[in-house]
């Protein structure tokens, strides 16, 4: 089932105009509830407490859209189960978060709820045979989703510690995933990286710098299972084994990069890795002088270059790929070594 350009565009501009237009009613939801980011821990850098449950907004946008769309245009069984196993998961786990954002979870809830996410996911995948990048083992198929997924959803968790930093970052990946995922007529993945993409920008407006809202842990859980999910069922279109296996990695590299540093810094000193600190990226550039939207958008930038990169790949021919991934790889190396060197907090 082919989707055309214009079907595109339109799922892009209602996701943008629906949760934008949600997005401010949720704001006032959270300042009549109370549901807000009070600046009252060492790694919070507010000054003023900012309410939550932007990603509340995300969410129904983009389950509202996506089974909509579904609805209107070539409805089957098979279809609907397919988006089901991709948002439903996400869904949970955006729950889960809004449980946290309410009530403050203990970090074990999260990571056992995750795991059963992607527990779940594997199993639906791998039963499917939609791994995009089969290893040729059921077994470790399942393992390394399960781990991508649980990583991704705590990289997206933690990625958002910055206005605007995560939502525009995830709009750009999902944007290149689309790109990848409609070049390669995978329908399905390039419809919701759509709306996701439309969604996170609709957000944006209200989330940027200085941030009148938060997506919270309800908005990154969901968004993280959905990328990781998405990611994971891409089949890239490359030359070579490492050149596919890298494009999803490459499509969500800064998220990644994030938590590699945080995650890394914290054994260093000796604390939890899931212990909150000013240890992200967005706090290390602004202790080396920048402004929280010089900060914001020195990372959109970073992810362009990573989606472009995981385009690039798909586009070449196997030399070209090679280098790309080669260059790919060693700046990711070289920011992790210029990033982990400068001092914590």
């Amino acid at each position: 089932m082919g989707i055309t350009n214009q079907e595109y565009f339109l799922l892009f501009v209602a996701s943008y105009l629906l949760v934008g237009a949600l997005t401010p009613l949720m704001r006032k939801v959270a300042l009549a509830t109370d549901v807000v980011d009070n600046p009252n821990a060492a790694h919070k850098s507010h000054k003023q407490a900012v309410p939550y449950l932007g990603g509340v907004a995300i969410i129904i946008g983009i389950i509202t859209i996506s089974y909509s769309t579904s609805l209107v245009s070539n409805f089957t069984s098979t279809t609907f189960w397919l988006a089901t196993s991709v948002l439903g998961p996400a869904l949970i786990l955006g729950l889960i978060g809004l449980w946290d954002d309410i009530k403050s979870l203990s970090p074990l809830p999260r990571f056992i709820a995750q795991s059963i996410a992607g527990m779940f996911t594997a199993s639906v995948l791998v039963i499917t045979n939609n791994v995009g990048n089969p290893t040729g083992s059921d077994i470790f198929d399942a393992l390394i989703t399960i781990f991508w997924i649980v990583g991704i959803c705590n990289s997206i968790n933690f990625f958002d510690n910055l206005d605007g930093g995560a939502a525009g970052t995830v709009a750009i990946s999902s944007a290149a995933l689309a790109f990848l995922a409609l070049t390669g007529d995978q329908f399905l993945i390039a419809a919701l990286a759509t709306v996701t993409t439309g969604a996170t920008l609709g957000f944006l407006v209200w989330n940027k710098s200085p941030a009148k809202i938060y997506m919270g842990d309800a908005g990154a859980l969901f968004l993280g299972v959905l990328l990781a999910t998405l990611t994971i069922r891409l089949e890239p279109n490359t030359n070579t084994q490492i050149g596919s296996y890298l494009t999803p990695i490459f499509l969500l590299a800064i998220p990644i990069l994030d938590t590699t540093v945080a995650v890394f810094s914290r054994l260093r000193r000796h604390v939890s890795p899931f212990q909150g600190g000013q240890d992200h990226l967005s706090h290390r550039l602004i202790r080396a002088g920048l402004s929280r939207k010089q900060a914001a958008i020195s990372l959109w930038l970073l992810s362009v270059v990573y989606g472009a990169l995981a385009i690039l790949i798909s586009k070449t021919n196997s030399i070209f790929e090679n280098y790309s991934v080669l260059a790919g790889a060693a700046l990711w190396i070289v920011l992790f070594m210029l990033f982990f060197k400068e001092k914590d907090s």
